[in-house]
């Protein structure tokens, strides 16, 4: 047994090529970041490509040092499905000395199984949904809910026996994009200010136009720039037209593309807003956060402190950790009555608790502290 593990540790090292399969949302590619640079860093010369669904290709062209990016498109699935897998498969193939898949999705554990012999995947605890995975796969692992996601993305490593610490890392923006943002700051007259995004992927997780509203008014009395960020999406175009003229408040949504959002982020004092990637970018940047969250799951989603390389597992309406302050606004589910339940059981909007008033205090607090 011995020599068995010291030989197939021997072939592993000699892995030039990987794919890995991220099948979920923008934050769970940003947050695999850390398993992609442990990667990097104990294979020589490893090139490393990705499989992703398209509507994440954005950050995803972010992360370093990425040789090429398979796409898959939920439209083409609709339309012509096998002819997408067909490709796909194709260009996979048997294309990589090791493939690792961070989804327990059967559709990724096939590409998975296609594209090396060397297959690693996260897997379900249910046993009649995972046994034929666990069976052909080289390594497999539970992914656990009440385990961060940059743990759960982590796990592939201990299958390799590769040491590494859980921490978020920041993607590097160039110097051009950098000065490009300054610029854009300086036509405002903008030096020190707060982020404040209001948006997120989905409705249920926005905290409501009149609760935010009474919240930027709150912030405006600070005396320090309050931007006001979001991309182009019909959600935060929504949201730009609701926004109170203010004298600190400056509406940036729409004026910066996800690479100048970092730069942005990375110059500001502070991230104050919803549970959404931008929140993931400020932690990986150990910026000072204020979040809002939902029904999400915070053993999962909360953001990820790297001063301790730890995130909560508690559900509370208020909590703090290290550079981070928690508001769990919907406390607990409306529908089945759970803390934390992870869903929005197919509702487009829930209740939001949490007062304006109770997260301005804590934003006060900080800032006075910060500026004494």
């Amino acid at each position: 047994m011995y020599f068995l593990v010291r030989f197939c540790i021997k072939i592993l090292k000699k892995i030039k090529k990987i794919l890995i399969i991220i099948q979920r949302s923008n934050g769970d590619v940003f947050l695999s970041s850390n398993l992609i640079a442990v990667l990097k860093k104990y294979y020589e010369s490893v090139e490393i490509d990705l499989l992703i669904n398209n509507d994440t290709y954005s950050i995803a062209k972010l992360l370093p040092e990425i040789n090429h990016i398979h796409q898959f498109s939920y439209f083409e699935k609709k339309h012509n499905r096998w002819i997408q897998e067909k490709n796909i498969i194709k260009k996979i193939f048997r294309n990589y000395d090791l493939s690792i898949n961070l989804t327990a999705s059967d559709r990724s554990v096939i590409y998975a199984l296609f594209a090396s012999k060397n297959s690693i995947s996260a897997i379900e605890k249910n046993k009649f949904k995972s046994w034929w995975k666990f069976l052909f796969l080289s390594h497999s692992y539970y992914f656990n809910s009440s385990d961060h996601i940059l743990i759960n993305n982590s796990q592939p490593l201990k299958c390799l026996k590769i040491k590494y610490e859980n921490v978020l890392n920041s993607l590097i923006v160039s110097d051009e994009t950098i000065l490009n943002v300054k610029r854009k700051l300086d036509d405002k007259g903008i030096n020190d200010f707060i982020i404040f995004h209001p948006s997120a992927q989905y409705n249920y997780k926005i905290y409501p136009k009149k609760l935010r509203n009474k919240l930027l008014d709150d912030l405006n009395k600070l005396g320090i720039p309050i931007l006001i960020t979001g991309s182009n999406s019909l959600i935060d175009m929504k949201i730009k037209k609701e926004i109170p003229k203010a004298e600190n408040i400056y509406d940036f949504i729409g004026q910066t593309s996800l690479e100048e959002y970092f730069a942005l982020s990375q110059l500001s004092f502070a991230y104050i807003g919803m549970d959404t990637l931008n929140m993931h970018i400020a932690a990986s940047q150990n910026k000072y956060i204020f979040a809002i969250f939902g029904p999400t799951k915070l053993s999962m989603w909360s953001p990820w402190s790297n001063i301790s390389q730890k995130a909560t597992k508690v559900d509370k309406p208020l909590q703090s950790y290290d550079n981070i302050t928690i508001f769990q606004s919907s406390l607990p589910c409306e529908v089945c009555g759970i803390t934390g339940c992870g869903s929005n059981h197919s509702k487009d909007k829930v209740n939001f608790v949490i007062k304006p008033e109770e997260i301005f205090n804590e934003v006060e607090k900080w800032y006075i502290k910060m500026k004494h």
